[in-house]
């Protein structure tokens, strides 16, 4: 009789409508949707839910700004949310809105039974109320709250809930991780303000009281919370005899909270609503922003013992991402869109192959192939998501506040995704097609036990995300295949403590050593060889290679769900989304890869990124720079204008509409514009030089000869002095964090040297394998990067920054002739 599947509940924070999304709201949603779908593969019945947060002050003022009712305001944001969402395909089973009936009707059934339960009161206040943040705070009028806004004074009859007699209940739960709190700075925090101020009381002289766990905590320190408003209208109104008297809503944050059991039937009579809320609850996992930390840790769980309904198992709280050194935020204006970064990278997706039909001929086949299917606007989106979520839990270790910079993600891009992984997918299957006919070969190893237990034990990988592990100069075959049963191994440890970024890590240094064993068993060489060992090595080496890539794959499906399906099929395993599903990419050992396994057609995974398209993203997040025409602007390049996210931007910084700014670029001081020219002076700039000014007059027709530069000429006796010679590409590899070096060594014929050379954003090492070229042969060595590099190549290029084109000979030469 098959198992129960295990339920895995899990939630992001409800995304607040004030505001359209920005890729801090991203951020966490990236995050569950790898959850999601790493329990989906392990066979878990998992339910992964989001929404928004639609009620409050700031929605029902933010509104009246846009000059609309709040609930068209929340529909237009809370779609932008969504749409965003599905465009990125994030995996959520469902999408609770706030103003949805069903959540409506559930939290006034929620509010009605603490009120029956005389967990909640009515009385009066005062007090300085956050409309930020909408939470009332301690402090004289004027006090700077949360938001970092100066607070109102607010009288209000409110009820109250009775928070402070779960004080002690609370602490222990936490002191206990019966509600697991992470990272540990998070946990820190909320205990801190659940035992309120030890030390000064301790010197006041009171009474102190231990939890369960021998903890000092100040009794009384935890205050009663007000959970009505009567200063606005926007809510969900109060039910009960006072209802129709003060016109109480009900706090937005008692509203929202409650949204993580709204969801899954909790308050419904229905027969199947009450089963779901039986089979899903309690949630397995909260992911919350750490500035909410305070609401899910300690509000939350208290209004669910005062219901008598179970608490959360774990929260868990991300941090920020700083952009200008500042967390984004609307209000600071240093937002950025996820949808440019969409936009932008979406142009770097490349074709798709054309699916293989055994019907057709090979001759059939290879015409069908010469021109691939180009990418559909939907695929576009999801490679550019693909290189988000990667990004963002790469760089960032979960929990932890993190730089974000349009730089830096083309950088790590570049490194990880085109130079590795996506190199790596290229070069092992192109040898493949080449040397095995598309045919994964069959291996010669008997036992593989031998080679997985050799190297590092999984125990000895740090978890921390600046482990940095020297790979071996010329690794074996055992050597990769340890690595890579390590990074199999650890899959459910990096899960079980969000160590998303020590993940990917390690899976970039099973991409750095197989690369680097590639290299060290020359498989190009062997190709050369028809004695039977060296076939059986190649056969052994290109096996290994594929195996690796597989593992690594699957380990990777959860973050780079769309590359990882390309992938998988160029390896002729077919769809991995039913790999997934049917429990194929759990359980995995090194050597489950079948030989005889025919590939599928290749093409491109990870294109390189040119650092310019930093400044495209920048100019995207930047409309003010270019000049306004806002009845009817003009989108960006890399923007389908049949979708709904090229709308007029709105002026108004209060739509929910308006496009965030990203930049403190200066702009010209206004009034220093001249006439309707671009000049901010009436000045002349001077008159150029002589050798600055162009030919005209009867010396026009001679201009061209200015193009021709004013090189300083030298002597045949200097000339003869540089020794250029023929030789030949035989290794050529990239260097680990360096993005433009590759490492070559190359053969004079008398002699085999090593050379770096810039050249990796134009070639890739398999393009230079075997190629002839010309080398200065008696340049001085020196060192680049710790390794020597002795000599130089010869390469022509238009301009600064055009390709370099190396000098090749189109005839056969031997190697070490000398250019004369």
């Amino acid at each position: 009789m098959p198992e129960t599947p295990k339920k895995f509940y899990l939630t992001t924070p409800i995304y607040y409508v004030n505001a359209r999304p920005h890729i801090g709201h991203a951020y966490s949603t990236i995050a569950a949707d790898v959850i999601a779908r790493r329990h989906r593969l392990l066979g878990d019945d998992t339910f992964f839910l989001t929404g928004t947060d639609e009620h409050g002050q700031k929605v029902e003022r933010s509104a009246a700004a846009a000059g609309i009712p709040p609930l068209q305001f929340a529909d237009q944001v809370s779609a932008t949310f969504r749409a965003l969402w599905d465009r990125m395909g994030i995996t959520y089973d469902d999408y609770i809105r706030t103003t949805e009936p069903r959540h409506t009707e559930a939290v006034q059934k929620l509010f009605q039974l603490l009120l029956d339960r005389d967990k909640i009161y009515l009385s009066t206040y005062t007090g300085q109320y956050s409309i930020g943040e909408e939470m009332f705070v301690d402090g004289p009028p004027g006090t700077i709250g949360p938001d970092g806004k100066p607070t109102e004074t607010v009288t209000e009859e409110n009820y109250f809930f009775r928070l402070s007699d779960y004080q002690l209940q609370l602490i222990d739960l936490i002191e206990s991780d019966q509600i697991a709190i992470q990272p540990e700075s998070s946990k820190n925090e909320v205990l801190s303000f659940l035992r309120g101020n030890v030390t000064e009381a301790t010197d006041r002289g009171d009474v102190l009281e231990l939890s369960a766990l021998g903890k000092a905590y100040v009794p009384g320190a935890l205050k009663d919370l007000s959970i009505s408003r009567t200063s606005f209208k926007w809510g969900i109104p109060v039910p009960g005899p006072k209802q129709g008297e003060a016109e109480h809503v009900i706090y937005v944050w008692l509203d929202a909270l409650a949204n993580y059991i709204t969801a899954i039937g909790y308050g419904s009579d229905k027969p199947e609503d009450i089963a779901k809320f039986e089979k899903y609850w309690p949630a397995d996992l909260h992911l919350v922003g750490k500035e909410i930390t305070r609401f899910h840790c300690v509000y939350w769980p208290a209004f669910l013992l005062a219901a008598g309904i179970a608490t959360p198992k774990s929260i868990v709280a991300n941090g920020w991402l700083l952009f200008d050194d500042s967390k984004m935020s609307k209000s600071k204006g240093n937002v950025v869109r996820t949808e440019t970064i969409l936009d932008a990278f979406g142009t770097l997706c490349p074709p798709t192959p054309v699916p293989l039909l055994s019907f057709r001929s090979e001759a059939e086949e290879s015409a069908v192939h010469a021109s691939p299917i180009a990418p559909t606007k939907a695929e576009q989106d999801l490679f550019a998501a693909d290189v988000l979520r990667y990004y963002l839990l790469r760089e960032i270790p979960f929990g932890q506040d993190g730089s974000f910079s349009f730089d830096s993600l083309i950088t790590r891009y570049n490194a990880d995704l085109a130079n590795g992984y996506g190199n790596l997918v290229s070069r092992t299957l192109s040898m493949i097609w080449q040397y095995r006919s598309g045919l994964i070969p069959a291996h010669s190893i008997s036992d593989w036990d031998e080679y997985t237990s050799t190297g590092a034990h999984p125990t000895s990988w740090s978890m921390s995300a600046t482990n940095v592990e020297v790979i071996p100069a010329k690794p074996t075959l055992a050597d990769v295949a340890a690595k890579c049963t390590v990074l199999l191994e650890n899959q459910n440890t990096f899960y079980e403590i969000n160590a998303f970024s020590a993940d990917l890590s390690l899976a970039q240094i099973c991409v750095a050593i197989t690369d680097r064993f590639i290299s060290a068993e020359e498989p190009w060489k062997l190709a050369k060889n028809s004695d039977e060992t060296s076939r059986s090595r190649l056969n052994d080496v290109l096996y290994t290679c594929s195996e690796a890539l597989r593992l690594i794959t699957s380990s990777l499906y959860p973050f780079l769900p769309y590359a990882t399906a390309k992938v998988w099929a160029q390896l002729g395993l077919g769809d991995i989304e039913l790999a997934a599903k049917n429990g194929d990419l759990k359980n995995l050992e090194w050597g489950g890869l079948k030989p005889g396994t025919k590939l599928g057609h290749l093409s491109p995974i990870f294109p390189r990124a040119d650092k310019g398209l930093a400044q495209i993203m920048i100019d995207m997040e930047n409309p003010t720079s270019a000049p306004q025409q806002p009845e009817h602007p003009k989108p960006s390049k890399f923007v389908d204008e049949t979708t709904t996210h090229t709308s007029p931007v709105p002026i108004d910084p209060t739509h929910p509409g308006a496009a965030p700014r990203t930049s403190s670029l200066a702009e010209p001081a206004p009034g220093t514009t001249v006439a309707g020219s671009h000049a901010i002076s009436t000045e002349r700039t001077g008159t150029p030089s002589h050798t600055e000014a162009h030919a005209s007059g009867v010396f026009a027709n001679s201009a061209a000869q200015s193009a021709i530069p004013d090189t300083p000429q030298i002597a045949i006796d200097d000339f003869v002095k540089i020794d250029l010679r023929v030789a030949q590409i035989i290794v050529a590899e990239r260097i680990p964090k360096a993005d433009k070096l590759l490492r070559l060594e190359v053969d004079l014929g008398y002699e085999k040297r090593q050379i770096l050379s810039g050249i990796a954003e134009w070639y890739t090492p398999e393009e230079l394998l075997g190629k002839k070229i010309v080398v200065i042969a008696n340049l001085a060595p020196r060192k680049m990067r710790g390794l020597e590099s002795h000599g130089m190549l010869l390469a022509a290029s238009h301009g600064e920054d055009g390709k370099p084109v190396l000098a090749t000979f189109g005839e056969d030469i031997a190697l070490g002739s000398r250019l004369k």
